[in-house]
């Protein structure tokens, strides 16, 4: 009877133990959920005062935030003395601004297309560039394979802005200057989306492609049969953080493209004036389309892409 009882005891400490675990592990996560709810929102709120914002006035506007980019006869910026009033709901939903930007002025139209021409070749070039030299990178090895590799990790490590300057002499020494071969070569041969499926293709279990070799393939059908249909996920996040870095560059196009009738949307939206505080609303939400199509149709392969570490799915 004593047995009984003193192990009926420890099995009641032991669930008493167990459910103090599941309670503070409960705690826990809802604490950390508040914390990732409060800084996902924070990051939000300037997206959602863009969106709401673009629907209002021009006066409005003006009233709300001129004294922001308001200027001095100068050219200087005035000194704000009154709070700024930051309004996520308009008094008035108005969609003049989006008239303007959409069938009063082209030019924003143009641009945004100029933003597509540049950005589209370059994602499509360097994913092509790069499935075949991570290919090559992951498999073969030698002391040139190992040279090449670290030299393309120096150069992504580096900024666009330590590079900028060697790529307008070369692209003035091949007279590519104020064209867009000047944006699209150094974008094509861009060595991060290399190193992403390098790392990937290196997962790749041997015993596929031993057992495609088996089969009679040769290199060329085990790059298109094999290594590219299980690297689809990698594919697809290079692609999307590729289209965004290129879909936000401003100092590419202004160091590389004289004439403004060329350059993309980006380089509009960081040249905002106070006649234009408005337009800027409008242009940036409609600019903002294409990352969060982007994003949220590939948000599962830029998960899987980046974060996968066990291998390669079968």
């Amino acid at each position: 009877m004593k047995k009984n009882t003193s192990s009926s005891i420890r099995k009641d400490v032991f669930a008493v133990k167990a459910r103090r675990k599941k309670v503070i592990h409960k705690i826990n996560i809802g604490f950390v959920t508040i914390i990732a709810a409060a800084f996902a929102i924070l990051f939000l709120l300037p997206i959602v005062l863009t969106i709401c914002n673009s629907f209002m006035s021009a006066s409005e506007i003006a009233s709300n935030y001129g004294s922001v980019f308001a200027t001095t006869s100068s050219g200087g910026k005035v000194y704000i003395s009154e709070t700024v009033n930051l309004k996520f709901i308009p008094d008035m939903v108005s969609f003049s601004q989006y008239i303007t930007v959409l069938f009063k002025s082209p030019e924003y139209l143009l641009k945004f297309w100029n933003s597509v021409v540049l950005v589209v070749p370059i994602v499509l070039f360097q994913l092509f560039v790069a499935c075949l030299a991570s290919y090559g990178f992951a498999r073969y090895t030698g002391k040139l394979r190992a040279i090449l590799f670290f030299a393309y990790i120096i150069l992504m490590l580096m900024p666009y802005q330590v590079t900028l300057v060697p790529n307008y002499l070369v692209s003035e020494w091949l007279g590519l200057l104020d064209s867009y071969w000047a944006i699209w070569l150094p974008g094509i041969f861009s060595p991060f989306a290399v190193y992403l499926l390098t790392k990937f293709m290196k997962r790749i279990p041997i015993s596929f492609i031993e057992a495609a070799q088996i089969d009679g393939a040769g290199e060329w059908k085990i790059f298109t049969k094999v290594c590219i249909p299980l690297c689809k996920g990698a594919i697809c996040s290079a692609a999307i953080l590729v289209f965004i870095d290129y879909w936000n560059m401003v100092e590419q196009p202004l160091i590389l493209l004289a004439d403004p009738e060329t350059h993309p949307l980006s380089v509009f939206l960081s040249k905002i004036n106070s006649g234009e505080v408005g337009l800027a609303f409008a242009v940036a939400t409609i600019y903002m389309i294409p990352s969060l199509l982007i994003f949220l149709y590939g948000e599962e392969y830029l998960v899987d892409g980046i974060t996968y570490q066990g291998g390669v799915k079968g």
